[in-house]
């Protein structure tokens, strides 16, 4: 069970870090046919108009994707900030305590955000929504990876309360297993 729950955080990973490779190749290409642009204005006293219709759309879109996706990885992988100056003071059993808490209320607030995004998905596609830019994309297509990055985040934090419940060390305090230690 433990390596296929840590597959689906390291997929959810390597696709948030594929959409973070197409910004980057989206935006070159943009740059590239401005400077095409530039070029031929240059040259020949008028510029083509080379663009990518909707190309920040598009981003925006990837941006969200990469940005969701990765929360579960980088909560396992330890990279969220945390604030340690109350667990700093606490006893160890005080501190597993405050840890369970702290994991059961982002549990709560991460499932809550899963249910109404998936329901904002199905709304998009039963009514059809659409995104306003040139290029007019289904608004329930860029919504998805939001939605399924939420939904691997509650897996992780429900992953992550279990563990702490059955005494493991948090995944992110640098004791226990995390993503980045294999």
């Amino acid at each position: 069970m433990r390596s296929s729950l840590d597959f689906i955080y390291k997929a959810a990973g390597a696709l948030a870090a594929f959409f973070i490779l197409a910004i980057v190749v989206l935006v070159f290409a943009q740059v590239c046919l401005n400077l095409a642009d530039k070029v031929s204005a240059a040259i020949t006293g008028h510029a083509i108009g080379l663009t990518i219709p909707s190309y920040s759309d598009f981003t925006g879109f990837f941006l969200a994707a990469s940005t969701f996706l990765a929360l579960a990885y980088c909560l396992r992988a330890g990279g969220h900030i945390r604030v340690t100056l109350v667990l700093g003071r606490l006893s160890k059993g005080a501190q597993r305590a405050f840890e369970m808490l702290v994991t059961a209320i982002a549990l709560m607030m991460s499932a809550y955000a899963t249910w109404y995004m998936a329901l904002l998905v199905a709304e998009s596609l039963e009514y059809g929504d659409r995104s306003s830019g040139m290029v007019s994309v289904p608004i329930w297509i860029p919504q998805l990876p939001v939605a399924l990055g939420l939904g691997i985040l509650t897996l992780a934090l429900a992953d992550e309360l279990l563990s702490l419940a059955r005494g493991a060390p948090a995944s992110w305090d640098g004791k226990g297993e995390n993503l980045l230690s294999e």
